[in-house]
């Protein structure tokens, strides 16, 4: 279970990369969630997470994971977050914000929720 919770943090670099086929038994992962869900880690002492770097340079993790059938798999995982100077100070500025609105007395999760709203531009 701890090993879905982490990878549900991840983001698929890209959604063409999906359905994904096992070449051996042909089982179907039509998801990132499906391809995590529905394959094994490795080994119980293993991962299965390796760092890399695209064409442009930018960090992606590789994941290995095995098909029920025996077979490793294999997909690409990256985070979609613009690092602009501009979009660090906005998550330095909503790391700021978060702990004043806990502070008056909203929980965290609705907190988030409320400071990801205004910077949709969805809220005043």
């Amino acid at each position: 279970m701890q090993e879905q919770l982490f990878f549900a943090g991840l983001r698929a670099l890209a959604e063409a990369a999906f359905p994904k086929h096992c070449a051996c038994c042909g089982r179907v992962f039509a998801t990132a969630d499906e391809f995590i869900g529905q394959t094994q880690s490795m080994r119980q002492d293993v991962s299965g997470l390796k760092q890399s770097f695209d064409d442009n340079n930018v960090a992606i993790v590789e994941v290995y994971r095995n098909c029920l059938c025996g077979s490793t798999l294999m997909d690409f995982f990256s985070d979609r977050r613009d690092t602009s100077e501009a979009s660090r100070q906005r998550r330095r500025l909503f790391e700021q914000l978060l702990p004043l609105l806990q502070e008056k007395g909203m929980d965290r999760t609705a907190a988030r929720a409320y400071l990801l709203e205004v910077v949709r531009g969805r809220l005043p």
